[in-house]
């Protein structure tokens, strides 16, 4: 018995094992084989190696970060970690306009009827308790700002980008009724908004920022069609990303992740990560201008293997609530 205990044990071991390897790779790698490998075997490499590569890589022990050493001062208090996104060409649309909010800024596009991008900081200290939700209201001070009645029955959510937990925790209520504004908002599938982006945002919120001291984020839209939400001129994006940055003393780490609007209701963000460099030429824009040109190239060229590690505990606090309701 404790032979056949031992032999199931290796077994498992080595199929946890080639799983974690399997789903470490790019995403490019393993879609392609998802698509010639037999479909029982990738479920299981993917049943087992998602969960589990979650776990160690939260723990630090597996993958790899996009991370450089630079001398460069930690960031206070500000909501860029090293300038603003700079448009290198389409399909970042040629209106974008900075609207100030003061712990986040919104890069809002009046043709598109919906922000381009997003900055916000996060500190990792709480200081408020979440009020209830306030109402979406029309931003008088953007341009071709939308209603909030506009997104009624078209299928699709009110996306925020600025997010409403983090901001509201640690600014207040004030600076939650801003989030509210329409001019934060994108057309969002229900699977993604509040699916693999609210996981992502709960990450941010709950670990990486207890984890490193604060974290800078950059999410937005990338629009290459010419879809609108019902009887509007609101544009639909077909993809939305987020880029993490967080840095402990000399060591800068930075998480690219790239969702379709398809994205399942339950998929894991760690198979959506890309590197910035790609997400720069799929988007458009020039991220982080302010840093020293050697460290950026290096910085942007790197794709990670893993999301960001967390605080121990808190690593198995993440993957109960990726399982929960």
């Amino acid at each position: 018995m404790r032979r056949l205990g031992f032999a199931a044990a290796l077994v498992l071991a080595a199929l946890v094992a080639a799983s974690e390897w399997f789903v470490h790779h790019p995403k490019p790698w393993v879609d392609d084989r998802i698509a010639r490998w037999p479909r029982f075997a990738t479920a299981i490499l993917l049943g087992i190696g998602n969960p589990a590569a979650d776990l160690t890589d939260a723990f630090g022990w597996t993958g790899t970060d996009a991370l450089v050493r630079s001398p460069r001062a930690k960031p206070s208090g500000r909501v860029f970690f090293a300038g603003a996104p700079k448009r290198t060409g389409a399909p970042a649309p040629r209106d974008i306009q900075m609207l100030d909010r003061g712990e986040f800024i919104v890069g809002w596009s009046p043709s598109l009827g919906h922000p381009s991008w997003c900055a916000y900081h996060v500190p990792a200290k709480a200081f408020f308790n979440i009020p209830e939700r306030p109402a979406f209201k029309k931003d008088d001070s953007a341009p071709q700002s939308p209603r909030a009645a506009d997104y009624a029955r078209t299928g699709y959510d009110r996306g925020h980008m600025a997010p409403n937990y983090a901001i509201a925790s640690r600014f207040g209520p004030e600076m939650q009724r801003k989030t509210f504004l329409m001019s934060n908002i994108a057309p969002q599938s229900p699977s993604l908004n509040r699916g693999t982006w609210r996981d992502v945002e709960h990450r941010i919120a709950e670990f990486w920022t207890r984890r490193w001291d604060g974290a800078w984020v950059i999410v937005g839209s990338i629009s290459t069609g010419k879809e609108t939400l019902f009887s509007t001129k609101v544009n639909v994006p077909e993809e939305f990303y987020q880029i993490v940055v967080v840095q402990h003393g000399d060591e800068i780490r930075a998480v690219a992740m790239l969702f379709p609007q398809t994205v399942g209701w339950r998929d894991w963000p760690a198979r959506y990560m890309l590197s910035i460099d790609e997400l720069e030429n799929r988007a458009g824009l020039d991220f982080f201008t302010e840093l020293d040109d050697a460290t950026e190239e290096e910085l942007e060229s790197q794709t990670p293997t893993r999301l960001l590690p967390t605080r121990f505990l808190d690593a198995f606090k993440m993957l109960w609530r990726h399982g929960g309701p």
